[in-house]
């Protein structure tokens, strides 16, 4: 058991350091010494963490948005290798959550990050994409009825259409039924509470350990 978490701290390092290749070949080995389930927990675990390094160091100015994007697609690729060992389908997913980002935008970096992150904490993702109205929430909600609802948004004019959309919500009574977290550059506590959000977070790491909060 030591032997692996001596490896958890390499592990998350080398995530933190973008070293794909380090990373996939530690997670190779790791599968192929016939884990437990338990074990590839803590393994998903670091590579989180390692997603957090890589989050802060964005927010130092070291990390750019290239960095993010590719931190993403490794996270990914991390959780694809580890399927076999954490039982993919077979775990108990934590909860839903619909996501996209909202009429107007057409980013996607975020999202995908926070999509590949809620992942691999064991939520449901229903990702809508980009650009998408008010009904398209509406919609996606009345038919999947997740606990949490995600909006992205990196221009300006996202909080307008954040506001909007929420307010259609209230208007189908869907509301009540759900937590809503929106992200992204330009949103602030301010324009959480314009918007009547329940959460904000400009960070993925900072947003799964919200809605993770919101399941307990």
């Amino acid at each position: 058991m030591s032997e692996l978490a001596m490896d958890l701290n390499m592990l998350t390092e080398a995530v933190g350091e973008l070293d794909e290749d380090k990373v996939l070949e530690m997670l190779k080995e790791f599968v192929e010494s016939n884990p437990t389930e338990e074990e590839a927990e803590k393994v998903v675990n670091a590579c989180q963490q390692g997603m957090a390094i890589v989050g802060d160091l964005f927010d130092k100015g070291e990390y750019f948005v290239g960095d993010l994007i590719f931190a993403g697609e490794l996270l990914t690729s991390a959780i694809d290798t580890l399927k076999p060992v954490i039982g993919s389908g077979t775990t108990e997913k934590v909860g839903s959550i619909v996501l996209a980002t909202v009429e107007g935008d057409l980013h996607d970096i975020g999202k995908n990050i926070f999509k590949s992150m809620a992942e691999a904490a064991g939520f449901e993702v229903y990702d809508l994409g980009i650009d998408q109205p008010a009904a398209a929430f509406v919609e996606k909600i009345k038919e999947v009825k997740p606990q949490i609802v995600g909006m992205s948004g990196v221009l300006t004019l996202a909080i307008d259409s954040m506001k909007n959309i929420i307010d259609e919500l209230k208007k189908e009574g869907l509301k009540d039924d759900v937590k809503i977290i929106i992200g992204g550059n330009p949103v602030t506590q301010e324009a959480c509470e314009h918007v009547g959000a329940d959460a904000f977070t400009t960070n993925a790491a900072e947003g799964i350990k919200i809605c993770q909060g919101w399941m307990m």
